[in-house]
């Protein structure tokens, strides 16, 4: 009896510990809310005290989302938080046949909804993400006519994309003072997208410019979407051992290549823009692999040859943790067309390193010295129909097996004036010796 009388005591206790809301509430609790709003969708995540079954569904006039949440409840301070922005007005919430909970979200315009739920990490519990694609009248680009007249076409900026790495409610790497490697990442992207501005010749592409998410394949899309000439994706690695330091410059595997060219392959009919306009869609297996292997080979070749410049002004700033360029399956590197490289400026998890992340004159550094390298490897490497192709001096590196007709003819000039130009007394061609191309007016 007076363990009895003890364990009712203890219950009627632990009962006044807890608030009115949540005892009078639902088995499950809904104890936060967080929203991020990109360019073209907005993100909210409810906090959850554990997994959650729910149904949502959208109403018009006006427009809202519904979301009903079975056996639960709400804390108080959720209808405080900030909830409002991208096309969310307003979050509302109150019981439903009463042991239920509904939330709507008030809206500015017509969604598609996507819904998942996230299991407990190192920063947060249990989770329900709610992404809003805005569905309402979308302006349809018209594609652009083949230019069939004899006027020279207009020359081009190189278009570089710039990747800042997570974002929104993936906050990467945690440093020990809590620096976050979103927003390191962002901070070092904005540098970088003004000093591509700067550079004549040349656009910055933000692929995420504000703190929110962008799914891997998204971002590479986005590039696509703007023609981008490179993709570059910046991050702050991270390891257990916080002694381990230094920056590192990433290429794709070729296993992950091999991967993503199989992806391709079978929806071919999706992928003309990988081999400059041809449909791989009537072609056979055989050809349309030899078709994309050609295309998906010369983007490796480039984005080789961009990470090791970009690797070599790395190493003059500081401490490299691996002297050459790395390998590896990362998704962001993925895309066939676009030479691409991924950049853990630093290690995050190192206490020093981390002091140096947070410094706006080393995140200046940082910047600079992957322009360098940028810089670098376009004036050797200028794409045809670029204003740098014009600007640019080219340069001819001569291999085994190269003779000075070859040369001529690759570039487009009179074999008179690659003679005159590097003051050649005869056409014999020595392995490794540098030529200047002249421009083709020559």
């Amino acid at each position: 009896m007076i363990r009895l009388a003890w364990l009712v005591v203890l219950l009627v206790t632990s009962l006044a510990l807890v608030p009115a809301s949540a005892v009078n509430a639902g088995a499950l609790q809904v104890q936060g809310a967080r929203l991020w709003a990109a360019p073209d969708s907005t993100r909210v995540v409810f906090d959850v005290t554990g997994p959650v079954e729910h149904r949502l569904f959208t109403l018009k006039n006006p427009d809202r989302l519904v979301i009903d949440l079975p056996n639960a409840g709400i804390d108080s301070k959720v209808r405080e938080a900030q909830t409002r922005g991208g096309i969310v007005k307003s979050l509302r919430s109150g019981p439903r046949n009463k042991k239920d909970l509904r939330l709507v979200l008030d809206l500015k315009g017509a969604v598609k909804p996507k819904s998942f739920v996230l299991k407990p990490n190192e920063q947060y519990g249990h989770r329900l993400v709610i992404d809003l694609f805005e569905s309402g009248p979308v302006a349809k680009s018209t594609p652009k006519k083949i230019q069939t007249a004899s006027k020279p076409a207009k020359l081009r900026d190189l278009v570089i994309a710039i990747d800042a790495g997570h974002g929104g409610e993936d906050s990467g790497a945690r440093g020990k003072r809590g620096t976050h490697e979103k927003d390191v990442a962002l901070a070092i992207a904005r540098r970088l997208a003004k000093l591509v501005e700067k550079e004549p010749g040349m656009r910055a592409v933000l692929i995420r410019d504000g703190d929110y998410y962008i799914g891997l394949r998204k971002r590479i899309e986005k590039a696509r979407k703007h023609r981008a000439d490179l993709l570059i994706s910046i991050h702050a690695d991270a390891f257990r051992d916080r002694r381990v330091q230094g920056s590192s410059v990433f290429v794709i595997s070729r296993r992950g290549a091999s991967s993503e060219m199989a992806r391709w392959l079978a929806a071919r009919e999706n992928a003309a823009d990988l081999v400059g306009g041809v449909s791989l869609d009537d072609k056979d297996d055989l050809l349309a692999e030899v078709l994309l292997d050609l295309a998906q080979a010369a983007t490796l070749e480039a984005s080789n040859k961009v990470a090791d410049k970009v690797l070599t002004e790395m190493r003059r700033l500081g401490k490299v943790h691996k002297k050459r360029v790395q390998h590896a399956g990362f998704v962001v590197l993925k895309s066939p067309d676009i030479p691409s490289l991924l950049i853990e400026t630093a290690y995050i998890s190192n206490p020093a390193e981390e002091k140096k992340l947070r410094n706006s004159r080393h995140q200046q550094k940082v910047a600079v010295a992957i322009m360098k390298g940028v810089r670098s490897y376009f004036t050797a490497n200028p794409p045809p129909g670029t204003l740098m192709a014009q600007t640019s001096p080219r340069r001819h590196v001569i291999r085994r097996g190269d003779t000075l007709s070859h040369i001529a003819q690759t570039y487009g000039v009179s074999m008179r004036s690659l003679r005159a130009t590097n003051k050649l007394r005869n056409d014999r061609l020595l392995v490794g010796k540098v030529l200047a191309i002249p421009s083709r007016g020559g």
